[in-house]
Protein backbone atom coordinates (compact mmCIF):
# COMPACT_ATOMS: atom_id res chain seq x y z
CA UNK A 1 0.00 0.00 0.00
CA UNK A 2 1.18 3.47 -1.35
CA UNK A 3 0.32 5.28 2.43
CA UNK A 4 2.34 2.34 4.16
CA UNK A 5 5.26 3.04 2.15
CA UNK A 6 4.72 6.92 3.08
CA UNK A 7 4.35 5.08 7.18
CA UNK A 8 7.68 3.63 7.38
CA UNK A 9 9.94 6.41 5.98
CA UNK A 10 12.97 6.41 7.69
CA UNK A 11 11.84 10.50 8.84
CA UNK A 12 8.22 9.66 9.29
CA UNK A 13 9.40 6.71 11.73
CA UNK A 14 11.65 9.17 14.06
CA UNK A 15 8.38 11.22 14.20
CA UNK A 16 6.28 8.25 15.30
CA UNK A 17 9.04 7.90 18.10
CA UNK A 18 8.80 11.18 19.19
CA UNK A 19 5.35 11.51 19.51
CA UNK A 20 5.28 8.38 21.33
CA UNK A 21 8.10 9.42 23.69
CA UNK A 22 6.15 13.31 24.17
CA UNK A 23 2.99 11.16 24.71
CA UNK A 24 4.35 9.60 27.46
CA UNK A 25 6.28 13.10 29.42
CA UNK A 26 2.55 13.88 29.30
CA UNK A 27 1.17 11.71 30.75
CA UNK A 28 4.00 11.91 33.58
CA UNK A 29 3.30 15.45 34.31
CA UNK A 30 -0.86 14.91 33.87
CA UNK A 31 -0.13 12.09 36.77
CA UNK A 32 2.07 13.74 38.40
CA UNK A 33 -0.01 16.80 39.15
CA UNK A 34 -3.14 14.79 40.34
CA UNK A 35 -1.43 13.09 42.26
CA UNK A 36 0.50 15.98 44.06
CA UNK A 37 -2.26 17.83 44.40
CA UNK A 38 -4.80 15.04 45.36
CA UNK A 39 -2.22 13.74 48.55
CA UNK A 40 -3.24 13.68 51.35
CA UNK A 41 -1.67 16.75 53.58
CA UNK A 42 -1.93 14.94 56.72
CA UNK A 43 -0.64 11.59 55.65
CA UNK A 44 2.24 13.41 53.90
CA UNK A 45 2.70 15.51 57.71
CA UNK A 46 2.81 12.15 59.46
CA UNK A 47 5.17 10.21 57.01
CA UNK A 48 8.01 13.11 57.10
CA UNK A 49 7.64 12.74 60.90
CA UNK A 50 8.41 9.09 60.46
CA UNK A 51 11.41 10.17 58.77
CA UNK A 52 10.06 9.05 55.19
CA UNK A 53 12.38 11.27 52.83
CA UNK A 54 10.36 11.05 49.59
CA UNK A 55 7.41 12.28 51.84
CA UNK A 56 9.44 15.75 53.32
CA UNK A 57 10.14 16.30 49.40
CA UNK A 58 6.46 15.88 48.30
CA UNK A 59 6.00 18.74 51.46
CA UNK A 60 8.51 20.89 50.18
CA UNK A 61 6.76 20.99 46.48
CA UNK A 62 3.39 21.40 48.36
CA UNK A 63 4.59 23.97 50.24
CA UNK A 64 5.29 26.08 46.97
CA UNK A 65 1.95 25.18 44.86
CA UNK A 66 2.37 28.21 43.13
CA UNK A 67 5.72 27.51 41.48
CA UNK A 68 4.21 23.51 41.58
CA UNK A 69 1.61 23.77 39.44
CA UNK A 70 2.85 26.32 36.95
CA UNK A 71 5.78 24.12 36.32
CA UNK A 72 4.02 20.94 35.83
CA UNK A 73 1.50 23.13 33.51
CA UNK A 74 4.27 24.42 31.56
CA UNK A 75 5.98 21.41 30.55
CA UNK A 76 2.52 19.26 29.87
CA UNK A 77 1.74 22.03 27.47
CA UNK A 78 5.19 22.15 25.67
CA UNK A 79 5.01 18.41 25.25
CA UNK A 80 1.34 17.90 23.91
CA UNK A 81 2.10 21.08 21.43
CA UNK A 82 5.16 19.45 20.38
CA UNK A 83 3.37 16.60 19.70
CA UNK A 84 0.65 17.88 18.20
CA UNK A 85 2.50 19.92 15.74
CA UNK A 86 4.87 16.68 15.15
CA UNK A 87 1.78 15.00 14.28
CA UNK A 88 0.60 17.52 11.77
CA UNK A 89 3.82 17.01 10.12
CA UNK A 90 3.58 13.16 10.28
CA UNK A 91 -0.03 13.26 8.82
CA UNK A 92 0.91 15.62 6.33
CA UNK A 93 3.64 13.95 4.60
CA UNK A 94 1.20 10.80 4.09
CA UNK A 95 -2.48 12.45 3.44
CA UNK A 96 -1.12 15.72 2.19
CA UNK A 97 -3.41 18.52 2.37
CA UNK A 98 -5.99 16.35 4.71
CA UNK A 99 -3.45 15.96 7.36
CA UNK A 100 -3.67 19.09 9.65
CA UNK A 101 -7.28 17.46 10.26
CA UNK A 102 -6.54 13.71 10.58
CA UNK A 103 -3.77 15.21 13.09
CA UNK A 104 -6.30 17.31 15.17
CA UNK A 105 -8.63 14.36 15.42
CA UNK A 106 -6.07 11.48 16.36
CA UNK A 107 -3.85 13.59 18.91
CA UNK A 108 -7.29 14.64 20.46
CA UNK A 109 -7.97 11.24 21.00
CA UNK A 110 -4.44 9.76 22.31
CA UNK A 111 -4.04 12.87 24.48
CA UNK A 112 -7.41 12.52 26.16
CA UNK A 113 -7.17 8.83 26.61
CA UNK A 114 -3.49 8.11 27.21
CA UNK A 115 -2.15 11.83 28.80
CA UNK A 116 -4.97 12.87 30.27
CA UNK A 117 -7.43 10.39 31.73
CA UNK A 118 -5.85 7.16 32.11
CA UNK A 119 -2.44 9.08 34.48
CA UNK A 120 -4.63 10.99 36.51
CA UNK A 121 -7.01 8.06 36.93
CA UNK A 122 -4.09 6.02 37.98
CA UNK A 123 -2.68 8.71 40.16
CA UNK A 124 -5.61 9.70 42.29
CA UNK A 125 -6.22 6.04 43.27
CA UNK A 126 -2.43 5.99 44.32
CA UNK A 127 -2.09 9.64 44.80
CA UNK A 128 0.37 9.48 47.96
CA UNK A 129 2.35 6.46 46.33
CA UNK A 130 2.27 8.11 42.87
CA UNK A 131 3.27 12.04 44.91
CA UNK A 132 6.42 10.61 46.63
CA UNK A 133 7.35 8.22 43.41
CA UNK A 134 7.46 11.31 41.10
CA UNK A 135 8.83 13.99 43.46
CA UNK A 136 12.00 13.52 42.43
CA UNK A 137 12.06 14.64 38.52
CA UNK A 138 9.48 17.23 39.46
CA UNK A 139 11.36 18.96 42.61
CA UNK A 140 14.57 19.07 39.74
CA UNK A 141 11.84 20.27 37.13
CA UNK A 142 10.55 22.84 39.08
CA UNK A 143 13.87 24.44 40.07
CA UNK A 144 15.19 24.59 36.58
CA UNK A 145 11.54 26.14 35.45
CA UNK A 146 11.34 28.75 38.49
CA UNK A 147 12.68 31.81 36.18
CA UNK A 148 10.32 30.84 33.28
CA UNK A 149 7.06 30.00 36.60
CA UNK A 150 7.82 33.41 38.16
CA UNK A 151 8.11 35.30 34.94
CA UNK A 152 4.51 33.69 33.94
CA UNK A 153 2.96 34.33 37.06
CA UNK A 154 4.32 37.89 36.64
CA UNK A 155 2.79 38.35 33.51
CA UNK A 156 -0.78 36.96 34.76
CA UNK A 157 -0.87 38.99 38.07
CA UNK A 158 -0.78 42.44 36.08
CA UNK A 159 -2.60 41.59 33.43
CA UNK A 160 -5.42 40.46 36.33
CA UNK A 161 -4.50 44.17 37.89
CA UNK A 162 -5.42 45.55 35.02
CA UNK A 163 -9.08 44.40 35.70
CA UNK A 164 -9.33 45.00 38.93
CA UNK A 165 -8.30 41.68 40.32
CA UNK A 166 -5.41 41.94 42.86
CA UNK A 167 -4.39 37.87 43.48
CA UNK A 168 -2.60 36.45 46.37
CA UNK A 169 -1.27 32.72 46.00
CA UNK A 170 -0.21 32.54 49.33
CA UNK A 171 -3.32 32.57 51.19
CA UNK A 172 -5.31 29.95 51.37
CA UNK A 173 -9.16 30.07 50.08
CA UNK A 174 -9.46 28.04 53.21
CA UNK A 175 -8.38 27.63 56.41
CA UNK A 176 -6.99 24.82 57.90
CA UNK A 177 -9.66 24.52 60.04
CA UNK A 178 -12.55 24.94 57.41
CA UNK A 179 -10.38 22.14 55.62
CA UNK A 180 -10.86 19.46 58.04
CA UNK A 181 -14.77 20.31 59.18
CA UNK A 182 -15.32 19.86 55.14
CA UNK A 183 -13.04 16.57 55.21
CA UNK A 184 -15.02 15.28 58.29
CA UNK A 185 -18.41 16.19 56.32
CA UNK A 186 -17.28 14.35 53.51
CA UNK A 187 -16.43 11.12 55.40
CA UNK A 188 -19.73 11.64 57.37
CA UNK A 189 -21.94 11.82 54.08
CA UNK A 190 -20.03 8.64 52.72
CA UNK A 191 -20.90 6.67 55.28
CA UNK A 192 -16.71 6.56 56.66
CA UNK A 193 -17.46 8.52 60.45
CA UNK A 194 -20.34 8.17 62.44
CA UNK A 195 -22.68 11.04 63.58
CA UNK A 196 -21.76 11.12 66.79
CA UNK A 197 -17.64 10.79 65.74
CA UNK A 198 -18.74 13.49 63.42
CA UNK A 199 -19.82 15.93 66.65
CA UNK A 200 -17.32 15.38 68.12
CA UNK A 201 -14.95 16.50 65.83
CA UNK A 202 -16.84 19.29 64.63
CA UNK A 203 -17.22 20.34 68.28
CA UNK A 204 -13.49 20.19 69.11
CA UNK A 205 -13.40 22.79 66.03
CA UNK A 206 -16.31 24.96 67.28
CA UNK A 207 -14.87 25.54 70.28
CA UNK A 208 -12.98 28.54 67.97
CA UNK A 209 -15.95 30.36 66.90
CA UNK A 210 -18.16 30.34 70.00
CA UNK A 211 -17.90 32.16 72.79
CA UNK A 212 -18.86 31.60 77.44
CA UNK A 213 -22.44 33.31 76.92
CA UNK A 214 -23.46 30.16 73.93
CA UNK A 215 -22.56 27.13 76.07
CA UNK A 216 -23.29 29.20 79.90
CA UNK A 217 -26.38 28.26 82.25
CA UNK A 218 -28.36 31.78 82.11
CA UNK A 219 -28.52 33.24 85.81
CA UNK A 220 -32.59 32.46 86.10
CA UNK A 221 -31.31 28.84 85.70
CA UNK A 222 -28.65 28.81 87.97
CA UNK A 223 -29.07 27.41 91.76
CA UNK A 224 -27.48 30.01 94.12
CA UNK A 225 -27.32 29.84 98.46
CA UNK A 226 -28.22 32.77 100.57
CA UNK A 227 -25.29 33.47 102.86
CA UNK A 228 -28.27 35.01 104.98
CA UNK A 229 -29.91 31.66 106.10
CA UNK A 230 -28.68 29.70 109.42
CA UNK A 231 -26.34 26.91 108.86
CA UNK A 232 -28.21 23.73 109.00
CA UNK A 233 -30.88 25.24 106.35
CA UNK A 234 -27.64 25.92 103.77
CA UNK A 235 -26.43 22.34 104.81
CA UNK A 236 -29.51 20.84 104.25
CA UNK A 237 -30.09 23.09 100.29
CA UNK A 238 -26.38 22.04 99.67
CA UNK A 239 -27.28 18.39 100.40
CA UNK A 240 -30.26 18.18 98.23
CA UNK A 241 -28.53 19.78 95.06
CA UNK A 242 -27.68 17.82 92.08
CA UNK A 243 -24.80 20.30 91.66
CA UNK A 244 -21.28 20.12 93.65
CA UNK A 245 -20.13 23.51 93.66
CA UNK A 246 -22.87 26.15 94.18
CA UNK A 247 -22.45 30.38 94.08
CA UNK A 248 -22.92 31.74 97.83
CA UNK A 249 -24.79 35.51 97.72
CA UNK A 250 -25.34 37.62 100.28
CA UNK A 251 -27.99 40.92 100.36
CA UNK A 252 -28.88 40.03 97.40
CA UNK A 253 -28.32 37.69 94.04
CA UNK A 254 -25.82 40.11 92.40
CA UNK A 255 -23.38 39.96 95.46
CA UNK A 256 -21.47 36.78 95.03
CA UNK A 257 -18.97 36.48 97.80
CA UNK A 258 -18.13 32.97 97.30
CA UNK A 259 -18.92 29.67 95.98
CA UNK A 260 -19.42 26.37 98.07
CA UNK A 261 -18.14 23.57 97.75
CA UNK A 262 -19.63 19.79 98.90
CA UNK A 263 -16.52 18.67 99.78
CA UNK A 264 -15.74 21.65 101.62
CA UNK A 265 -19.25 21.70 103.64
CA UNK A 266 -18.22 17.63 104.52
CA UNK A 267 -15.00 18.67 105.59
CA UNK A 268 -15.86 21.77 107.86
CA UNK A 269 -18.92 19.51 109.11
CA UNK A 270 -16.33 16.80 110.44
CA UNK A 271 -14.21 19.07 111.53
CA UNK A 272 -17.17 20.49 113.51
CA UNK A 273 -17.90 17.10 115.14
CA UNK A 274 -20.94 17.70 112.67
CA UNK A 275 -22.38 20.01 114.42
CA UNK A 276 -24.04 22.01 111.66
CA UNK A 277 -24.66 25.58 113.85
CA UNK A 278 -20.99 25.47 114.45
CA UNK A 279 -20.07 26.08 110.97
CA UNK A 280 -19.06 29.22 109.25
CA UNK A 281 -20.58 28.66 105.45
CA UNK A 282 -18.60 32.30 104.57
CA UNK A 283 -15.20 31.01 105.35
CA UNK A 284 -16.11 27.51 103.99
CA UNK A 285 -16.80 28.81 100.69
CA UNK A 286 -13.94 29.69 98.07
CA UNK A 287 -13.33 32.66 96.11
CA UNK A 288 -15.25 33.64 93.29
CA UNK A 289 -14.08 33.57 89.69
CA UNK A 290 -15.45 36.40 87.29
CA UNK A 291 -14.99 36.03 83.47
CA UNK A 292 -16.55 38.11 80.76
CA UNK A 293 -19.23 36.52 79.07
CA UNK A 294 -17.74 37.41 75.87
CA UNK A 295 -14.99 34.74 76.36
CA UNK A 296 -13.92 32.91 73.71
CA UNK A 297 -14.46 28.94 74.40
CA UNK A 298 -11.09 27.92 73.74
CA UNK A 299 -9.18 30.19 76.02
CA UNK A 300 -12.00 29.61 78.78
CA UNK A 301 -11.00 26.01 78.62
CA UNK A 302 -7.60 26.56 78.57
CA UNK A 303 -7.80 28.70 81.37
CA UNK A 304 -9.86 26.21 83.25
CA UNK A 305 -6.77 23.39 82.42
CA UNK A 306 -4.10 25.98 83.94
CA UNK A 307 -5.82 26.76 87.05
CA UNK A 308 -7.18 23.25 87.53
CA UNK A 309 -10.56 24.57 87.93
CA UNK A 310 -14.47 23.72 86.88
CA UNK A 311 -16.31 26.41 87.86
CA UNK A 312 -16.51 30.27 86.89
CA UNK A 313 -19.44 33.15 87.20
CA UNK A 314 -19.58 35.46 83.60
CA UNK A 315 -20.72 39.07 84.44
CA UNK A 316 -21.44 41.12 80.97
CA UNK A 317 -19.85 45.09 80.28
CA UNK A 318 -21.47 46.17 82.89
CA UNK A 319 -19.98 43.50 85.65
CA UNK A 320 -23.36 42.18 86.15
CA UNK A 321 -23.88 38.27 86.79
CA UNK A 322 -25.29 36.77 83.68
CA UNK A 323 -25.02 33.32 84.47
CA UNK A 324 -22.12 30.09 85.47
CA UNK A 325 -19.87 28.26 83.28
CA UNK A 326 -18.06 24.75 83.84
CA UNK A 327 -15.48 23.04 82.50
CA UNK A 328 -18.40 20.01 81.69
CA UNK A 329 -20.30 22.63 79.82
CA UNK A 330 -17.00 23.12 77.34
CA UNK A 331 -16.82 19.00 77.26
CA UNK A 332 -20.26 18.32 76.58
CA UNK A 333 -19.96 20.88 73.19
CA UNK A 334 -17.04 18.03 72.11
CA UNK A 335 -18.51 14.96 73.41
CA UNK A 336 -22.64 15.71 73.91
CA UNK A 337 -24.38 15.38 76.87
CA UNK A 338 -22.78 14.10 79.88
CA UNK A 339 -24.77 12.73 82.82
CA UNK A 340 -24.11 10.95 86.00
CA UNK A 341 -26.08 9.32 88.36
CA UNK A 342 -27.01 12.48 90.38
CA UNK A 343 -28.11 14.70 86.94
CA UNK A 344 -31.70 15.13 86.55
CA UNK A 345 -33.10 14.45 82.85
CA UNK A 346 -34.93 17.35 81.34
CA UNK A 347 -37.47 16.28 79.02
CA UNK A 348 -36.74 19.37 76.02
CA UNK A 349 -37.24 17.67 72.83
CA UNK A 350 -40.56 15.65 72.35
CA UNK A 351 -41.09 14.21 68.73
CA UNK A 352 -44.55 13.89 67.80
CA UNK A 353 -46.43 11.64 65.32
CA UNK A 354 -46.90 13.82 62.96
CA UNK A 355 -42.85 14.50 62.53
CA UNK A 356 -43.03 17.77 64.51
CA UNK A 357 -41.14 18.42 67.47
CA UNK A 358 -42.71 20.34 70.48
CA UNK A 359 -39.40 22.04 72.13
CA UNK A 360 -38.81 24.17 75.09
CA UNK A 361 -38.11 27.44 74.85
CA UNK A 362 -34.52 27.49 76.74
CA UNK A 363 -33.06 24.43 74.60
CA UNK A 364 -30.12 25.62 72.68
CA UNK A 365 -30.06 25.44 69.31
CA UNK A 366 -26.84 24.03 69.14
CA UNK A 367 -28.00 21.02 71.00
CA UNK A 368 -30.97 20.93 68.94
CA UNK A 369 -28.94 21.11 65.61
CA UNK A 370 -26.63 18.07 67.43
CA UNK A 371 -29.06 16.12 68.32
CA UNK A 372 -31.55 15.95 65.22
CA UNK A 373 -29.04 16.83 62.43
CA UNK A 374 -30.69 20.35 61.46
CA UNK A 375 -28.61 23.60 60.74
CA UNK A 376 -30.77 26.33 62.29
CA UNK A 377 -28.66 29.20 62.61
CA UNK A 378 -26.94 30.29 66.29
CA UNK A 379 -25.26 33.45 65.60
CA UNK A 380 -27.72 35.84 67.02
CA UNK A 381 -29.56 33.90 69.70
CA UNK A 382 -28.73 30.94 71.80
CA UNK A 383 -31.85 28.92 72.43
CA UNK A 384 -34.94 28.23 69.89
CA UNK A 385 -36.69 30.70 71.75
CA UNK A 386 -34.39 33.54 71.33
CA UNK A 387 -33.93 32.49 67.37
CA UNK A 388 -38.14 33.01 67.32
CA UNK A 389 -37.70 36.09 68.83
CA UNK A 390 -35.19 37.77 66.77
CA UNK A 391 -36.61 36.45 63.62
CA UNK A 392 -40.25 37.50 64.07
CA UNK A 393 -38.33 41.23 66.02
CA UNK A 394 -41.20 41.11 68.64
CA UNK A 395 -42.47 38.75 71.40
CA UNK A 396 -44.64 36.39 70.20
CA UNK A 397 -47.86 35.56 71.47
CA UNK A 398 -49.11 32.03 72.30
CA UNK A 399 -50.46 30.62 68.64
CA UNK A 400 -48.42 32.36 66.58
CA UNK A 401 -46.98 30.98 63.95
CA UNK A 402 -44.02 32.13 62.15
CA UNK A 403 -41.72 30.22 59.13
CA UNK A 404 -38.27 30.81 58.37
CA UNK A 405 -35.00 28.31 57.31
CA UNK A 406 -37.39 25.85 55.83
CA UNK A 407 -39.22 25.27 59.61
CA UNK A 408 -42.32 26.44 61.07
CA UNK A 409 -42.57 27.52 64.61
CA UNK A 410 -45.27 28.00 66.74
CA UNK A 411 -46.05 29.21 70.12
CA UNK A 412 -47.70 26.83 72.36
CA UNK A 413 -46.97 28.37 75.91
CA UNK A 414 -45.34 31.79 77.05
CA UNK A 415 -44.37 32.79 80.37
CA UNK A 416 -44.75 36.65 80.50
CA UNK A 417 -42.23 38.14 78.47
CA UNK A 418 -40.30 34.19 77.92
CA UNK A 419 -41.89 31.74 75.12
CA UNK A 420 -41.73 28.60 76.46
CA UNK A 421 -42.66 26.08 74.43
CA UNK A 422 -42.50 25.72 70.90
CA UNK A 423 -43.84 23.62 67.98
CA UNK A 424 -41.42 22.73 65.50
CA UNK A 425 -42.20 21.59 61.99
CA UNK A 426 -38.77 20.61 60.19
CA UNK A 427 -38.85 20.70 56.47
CA UNK A 428 -40.82 17.47 54.75
CA UNK A 429 -36.94 15.43 54.40
CA UNK A 430 -36.04 15.63 58.14
CA UNK A 431 -39.52 15.41 59.69
CA UNK A 432 -39.04 11.66 59.10
CA UNK A 433 -36.59 11.24 61.65
CA UNK A 434 -39.18 11.50 64.83
CA UNK A 435 -38.77 8.08 65.88
CA UNK A 436 -37.93 7.84 69.27
CA UNK A 437 -38.06 10.44 72.25
CA UNK A 438 -34.67 12.98 72.64
CA UNK A 439 -33.54 14.22 75.84
CA UNK A 440 -31.33 16.88 76.31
Amino acid sequence: MPWIDLLITPENLIIIGAIFALLLFSAFFSGSETALTAASRAIMHKLESDGVGAAARVNRLISHRERLIGAILFGNNLVNIASATLATVLFSNIMGDAGPLAATIVMTFLILIFAEILPKTIAITQSERMAMAVSPAIAVMTSVLAPIVDAIQFVIRRTLKLFGTNIDMRRDVLSSHEEIRGAIELHHHEGGVVKRDKDMLGGILDLLELEVADVMIHRKSMEMIDAGQPADVIVREVLKSAHTRLPLWKDNPDNIIGVLHQKDLLRALSRANWDEKALDIESTASSPWFIPETTPLQDQLNEFLRRRAHFALTVDEYGVIMGVVTLEDILEEIVGEIRDEHDIDVTGVRPQSDGTYNVDGAVPIRDLNRALDWTLPDEEATTIAGLVIHEAQTIPETGQVFSFYGFKFEVLRRHRNQIAALRVTPPPKLASSATSTIEL
